[in-house]
């Protein structure tokens, strides 16, 4: 054989020879994150537990426009007038197939199904405001928590009976304000809180952006 054979020599114990078994030490920083923990959800989309409390509020609309719903139905007439502050306040008994206030009042099953479909996408916007909101603006949570409770209570009258009964009576000598019921006084007092909040907002952020000179 005229070729020399050329033989590996062992490593010395000068080298460092890593183990196969061994994992490479693994790269930290945003850009190497490990692909099996999932992605932390935004600030906005996680739910808060602390705002949970304030569904305690649409929670006590609904219990209390049904028990007064109730109450009415059993103990007082259709259209029957029952004065509690004269001129100015009345008990009555009306079956509204509108929204609010007797607003838009239809007739049929079918324009009934629509109110009841256009009440549920009106509560599922709210709810999703409801979910998004800041934890820290009270005043805005407790709104919609109103307009939630109020929007439930009247959607559960319009899908059992096709409407909604109404019984507050507010007058001053002969002029009536359409009848109303608690839920419905929840969204107008839910709506005005927004409205304030908002209001106060921008102002605020007005008041927070420096002058120019």
């Amino acid at each position: 054989m005229t070729e020399d054979i050329q033989h590996l020599e062992p490593a010395t114990s000068s080298e460092k020879c890593r183990d196969w078994r061994q994992a490479e030490p693994r790269p930290s920083g945003p850009e190497f994150r490990d692909w099996r923990q999932p992605e932390p959800l935004p600030a906005a989309a996680a739910a808060d537990p602390g705002k949970l409390r304030y569904l305690l509020v649409s929670l006590a609309v609904v219990v209390l426009d049904q028990w007064t719903k109730w109450l009415v139905e059993l103990h007082l007439a259709h259209h029957v007038a029952q004065p509690i502050v004269p001129n100015l306040l009345n008990l009555t008994h009306v079956r509204n197939t509108g929204v609010a206030f007797g607003l838009f009042a239809s007739h049929g099953l079918s324009a009934s199904w629509v109110l009841t479909g256009l009440g549920l996408v009106a509560l599922s916007a709210v709810s999703l405001y409801f979910g998004y909101a800041s934890p820290r603006d009270r005043s805005l949570l407790v709104a919609l928590a109103l307009v939630v409770g109020g929007a439930v209570g009247n959607l559960i009258d319009r899908i059992a009976s096709g409407a909604v009964t109404d019984f507050i009576d507010v007058y001053v000598g002969t002029h009536h304000w359409p009848s109303f019921n608690v839920a419905d006084a929840a969204i107008s007092i839910g709506i005005v809180l927004m409205a304030i909040d908002s209001l106060w907002s921008r102002r605020a952020a007005q008041a927070s952006e420096p002058h120019n000179a």
